[in-house]
């Protein structure tokens, strides 16, 4: 008896075992996998021609008695230009997704570029031309041309990917060359800095030259495209975001077969249904988009009004407007579709002919700049002097005449915002996940997440065309 006893215990040990392994997965190294896809990923070094400075720019007054010794000082050390456009250059990652050479990257590494140039793991270098970009998801498409065919990868499901899988981060960080990472995917369907984004989070540790690089799941299938950091010092500190591959793959397809992308457009205003808002509008549950404005469009076409809650599209349920946005830039332009709204409490159906959202957004722009006039120079605010991108201030910072967002002109030492690595030369492109072209704008953010309770507050930080994400505290301290 005492026997069986202990082989049941030793067979129940055992079993115990493999079923621990089974639901770790974890493997016992990543060299196989490492060897296999490492031929597929790229570094990109980029070339921009910069325009010349009039003179020394950010350190002493222009007047000063001391600007003269300061442009010997620049000239000695080889950072004078004589009045001379200079070259710029700047590295990042990327990966193969055909044998032909197409490659992916983010737009940001080459924003700008006049010159792409491509570095192969076998230490092969090629020139790139660029295919097309989307600034809206940061995915630009690049394409190589050589005498053989490519190592290439493919793309995997990220749907299918969970909480707590393993995955593997390969690219360029810091020039450093080829270096992989690996980490667990930490959370999914992030929403951080634009309209279509379904961020993968991972503690696998991303720097600056990752940028573009792919994140791959164990199966050998880029399921996320490494974009950004949310970093207080600008390091890897286990917080990094992948465009998830469910959004890149529409978007490169688009740019392949068109060298741009068509989204669909539906032509309303809208905003978030809230708790508060339910019995008012006759809802059972604060789900959907409730339009607030129907301007001219396919929308005000199809008799569709403000104060209507989009419920349904396209036989798909609403929960939010986030949800409602992806969903008609998914849907292809010039497809008729059927959307339920709730109207004063009773459910209508429109039947919408999509228009294109990109010709919507030339057409009437949903943003514009305010003009500087209207705009004090600088302004104290979170610990940051900030001042509006101007085309002066855009050239002294050799920002692409494209560039928007708020220069950061100072920083006071002693604030969090420093404390946290915000530098002189940062620009704030986003905050609270929308877009800031005005102080303004920002004010109106921070206000925003006062209301809500919120303490702070995500900033879209772009510094040398690198984005990362730092939470500044919005407690309104005033007594």
């Amino acid at each position: 008896m005492r026997l069986f006893w202990l082989a049941s215990l030793s067979m129940f040990l055992i079993l115990s075992q493999a079923l621990m392994a089974h639901a770790r997965g974890a493997p016992e190294s990543f060299a196989d996998l490492a060897e296999r896809i490492s031929p597929s990923v790229v570094n990109i070094t980029t070339s921009t021609t910069v325009a010349a400075r009039s003179g020394p720019q950010g350190i002493v007054p222009e007047g000063s008695p001391f600007e003269d010794l300061f442009r010997d000082f620049q000239d000695r050390n080889g950072q004078g230009d004589g009045g001379q456009p200079r070259r710029s250059s700047a590295l990042g990652s990327g990966f193969v997704i055909s044998e032909d050479g197409y490659i992916v990257t983010n737009n940001h590494v080459i924003d700008g570029a006049d010159e792409i140039s491509i570095e192969f793991f076998s230490g092969k270098v090629l020139p790139a031309k660029l295919v097309g970009t989307d600034p809206n998801t940061d995915i630009a498409l690049l394409k190589v041309e050589g005498d053989d065919a490519l190592p290439f990868v493919s793309f995997g499901n990220s749907d299918n990917a969970r909480v707590g899988d393993w995955v593997m981060a390969m690219g360029n960080p810091l020039g450093q060359g080829f270096s992989v990472s690996a980490g667990i995917v930490s959370a999914r369907n992030r929403a951080l800095s634009g309209t279509y984004d379904d961020y993968i989070q991972t503690d696998a540790a991303i720097n600056r030259g990752n940028s573009g690089g792919p994140l791959f799941n164990m199966d050998g299938d880029v399921i996320g495209v490494n974009t950004a950091i949310l970093s207080p010092n600008g390091g890897s500190i286990g917080i990094g975001f992948s465009m998830a591959s469910n959004v890149v793959t529409k978007v490169v397809d688009q740019l392949k077969q068109f060298g741009e992308t068509r989204r669909g457009w539906l032509g309303v205003r809208i905003q978030d249904v809230t708790e508060d808002m339910v019995e008012s509008l006759g809802l059972v549950s604060a789900k959907g988009a409730l339009v607030s404005d129907v301007p001219e469009g396919p929308a005000k076409e199809s008799g569709m009004q403000a104060g209507d809650v989009i419920v349904s599209f396209d036989g798909k349920d609403v929960d939010d407007t986030r949800q409602l946005v992806r969903i008609v830039g998914n849907t292809e332009v010039g497809k008729s579709v059927r959307v339920i709204v709730n109207r004063d409490g009773k459910s209508e159906t429109l039947l919408v002919t999509l228009g294109r959202r990109e010709e919507a957004e030339r057409t009437f722009p949903a943003s514009q700049t305010v003009p500087e006039s209207e705009e004090p120079s600088t302004v104290d605010i979170l610990g940051l002097t900030l001042s509006p991108l101007t085309s002066d201030l855009r050239a002294e910072m050799n920002l692409p005449d494209s560039a928007k967002g708020l220069a950061v002109t100072a920083v006071d030492e002693t604030s969090e915002a420093f404390e946290k690595g915000l530098r002189a030369g940062d620009v704030i492109t986003e905050a609270g996940q929308s877009q800031v072209l005005s102080v303004g704008d920002l004010e109106d953010r921070i206000a925003e997440a006062r209301d809500a309770g919120r303490k702070s507050m995500l900033l879209l930080v772009s510094r040398g065309g690198d984005p990362r994400f730092v939470a500044l505290s919005v407690e309104d301290t005033e007594q």
